[in-house]
């Protein structure tokens, strides 16, 4: 089993996390979602992204081969998934749409909201280069 992520997958889950996390952020609907939305709908809206994150893989990035590299399969949906919050996280705070002091439990709503978008976008280009 080879067990890789360097800094190009690194960089290709940034760029593709950044091509949907961008117009996704500046829209006011996904603030609103993500101030408004209840806790369990956050949570089914987490579930599905990891879900469609691991079904492309599988698909996609691993080929339906996995048997010998399940853990590298994990690894790759969660760092992907880790990656493309952390770039929502930096937009909306460059927005000023990140209140992570005065509301945190809308910071972490609004993060998953829109990574939701932005992981796809993240394991599509990272699917470019496959394992």
């Amino acid at each position: 089993m080879i067990f890789s992520f360097n800094m190009e997958d690194a960089s290709q889950v940034f760029v593709g996390a950044f091509a949907l996390a961008v117009p996704v952020s500046f829209s006011e609907e996904a603030w609103r979602l993500g101030e408004t939305l209840p806790f369990s709908n956050i949570l089914m809206l987490l579930t599905l992204s990891v879900l469609f994150l691991g079904f492309f893989a599988y698909q996609s990035v691993f080929e339906k081969d996995i048997r010998s590299r399940r853990v590298m399969f994990a690894f790759r949906i969660v760092v992907d998934y880790f990656l493309a919050a952390l770039v929502v996280a930096l937009v909306l705070l460059c927005l000023d749409k990140l209140p992570l002091i005065d509301d945190p439990v809308t910071s972490v709503k609004r993060i998953i909201v829109i990574a939701m978008p932005a992981s796809m976008g993240a394991i599509v280009v990272d699917s470019f280069d496959k394992e």
